[in-house]
């Protein structure tokens, strides 16, 4: 018998007595006084047993049967070996059609010996701060480069944005590595999933500052003061705070998301088959919606504090990269190696001279900014430096260019052309044997 049975005999027993009344008994054991009677009868009628619970001994109802509880302890020892408790209960539900909570799942896991593969050690002691009270307020953001593919695919990094009121990821993407592309275009996907939000907490990578201890350049000497990161510059373009953590744990809700999704993503994926970077960020997509459905929580205000974006402006012209450009006398602006041609002005005069935008949207696509409207710009003709190198890339592949096969070896005769005996120049192509003999510094 339990201690709370036991009591009730010795109650009871007094009331039988008349040593207790009834009234008595009623506060002493906290029950009614049609209780009282009733478990007296019980007393009276079967003795001491009849206070004993019916069900004493008896198995569940709900427990399960033996061939479940053998197949969900399988699953757990291979499909499932390196999910923990929590994630496989909803696995099981959904995947293998088990419905099992988790308490029950962890008693029947460790009653067969198989112990938690999450590894846990004591937390350190540190005060917890109080989540913002409306979302959107503050987003945080990381990116973690780990193993998520295992040993299908290459090594990723998982660059994301996680709501700091309702811990509801906002966006994500997979990178080959943590880059400015990766960061503007999980920012997207936010904005145009929720609104702009009004602060962003990240570390003191240089992607969102620049180091504060690299000299400034002569064009930041000329303003006074640092000239911002791309990510910087979108911050600014969309009124968005930007907060540098000075510690990995003051950004702790970020960080434990890389925990969970290492618990389920990783074995997810796995599940899943996927194999390139292309393929989890697809999966991503349709598991991110689960994600937030399970852990994401309500803000302590109901009113979200998104924000709209400013009025005329598009997401793909903030967030990309701008590069300032000064148009050519020909017209054109360079990209790198790609050269750009740009029509004339409206009333026919060029552009030479004129200070334009080089935008590299997330797609690749180049565009040009004139500060009210997109030049249609197409690719330029090559220039003579581009057509010499096309050339000499030609002839060391093997490809003689026509003029070259019958071209003969070509003599400068002009003074500041001429090869002077002992220099450098001239001991190289001596060297060469490239037929210039020294006739050609006479």
């Amino acid at each position: 018998m339990s201690r709370t049975e036991q009591r009730r005999i010795w109650v009871l027993t007094k009331v039988l007595t008349g040593e207790l009344t009834v009234a008595e008994a009623t506060e002493l054991l906290g029950l009614t006084e049609r209780s009282i009677y009733r478990l007296r009868a019980r007393l009276e009628r079967d003795g001491p047993a009849g206070l004993v619970h019916g069900n004493r001994g008896r198995p569940s109802p709900r427990r399960l049967d033996e061939a479940t509880r053998a197949r969900i302890v399988a699953l757990a020892e291979d499909t499932y070996h390196d999910v923990n408790d929590s994630h496989l209960a909803d696995l099981l539900a959904e995947q293998e059609g088990i419905t099992i909570g988790r308490s029950s799942l962890r008693r029947l896991l460790r009653g067969e010996g198989r112990p938690s593969p999450r590894k846990r050690r004591a937390p350190k002691h540190r005060s917890r701060r109080d989540r913002m009270p409306r979302e959107g307020l503050l987003l945080q953001t990381d990116g973690s480069r780990h193993d998520w593919l295992e040993d299908r695919g290459p090594r990723l990094t998982l660059v994301g944005y996680i709501d700091d009121a309702t811990g509801r990821v906002t966006g994500a993407v997979f990178r080959e590595q943590e880059d400015s592309a990766g960061y503007l275009e999980a920012l997207a996907a936010t904005i145009r999933r929720y609104g702009v939000p009004g602060a962003i907490y990240h570390d003191r990578h240089t992607i969102f500052e620049p180091p504060m201890s690299e000299p400034l350049t002569l064009e930041e000497q000329l303003v006074d003061t640092r000239v911002p990161t791309q990510l910087g510059r979108t911050f600014l373009e969309l009124g968005i705070g930007s907060i540098a953590a000075r510690s990995p744990q003051a950004k702790g809700r970020v960080e434990r998301l890389w925990g969970t999704l290492g618990d389920r993503l990783v074995a997810e994926l796995r599940l899943a088959g996927v194999d390139d970077r292309d393929g989890a960020n697809a999966y991503l997509a349709r598991y991110l919606p689960r994600h937030n459905r399970r852990f994401a929580i309500s803000p302590a205000e109901p009113e979200p504090a998104w924000r709209r974006m400013p009025t005329g402006t598009r997401i793909e012209r903030v967030c990309c990269f701008k590069y300032q450009r000064t148009v050519a006398r020909d017209g054109t602006v360079r990209a790198g190696a790609t050269t750009l041609q740009l029509p004339p002005k409206a009333n026919g005069r060029s552009r030479s001279g004129q200070r334009v935008e080089l935008h590299v949207r997330l797609d690749g696509r180049l565009v040009v900014w004139d500060g009210q409207r997109e030049l249609v710009a197409t690719p330029a003709p090559l220039d003579a430096v581009q057509l010499r190198a096309l050339t000499h890339a030609r002839v060391e592949v093997g490809e003689m260019p026509r003029s070259a096969a019958t071209a003969t070896a070509h003599k400068p005769d002009h003074p500041w052309r001429r090869v002077r005996p002992g220099s450098k120049l001239h001991a190289r192509i001596v060297a060469e044997g490239g037929g210039v003999t020294d006739s050609l510094s006479s």
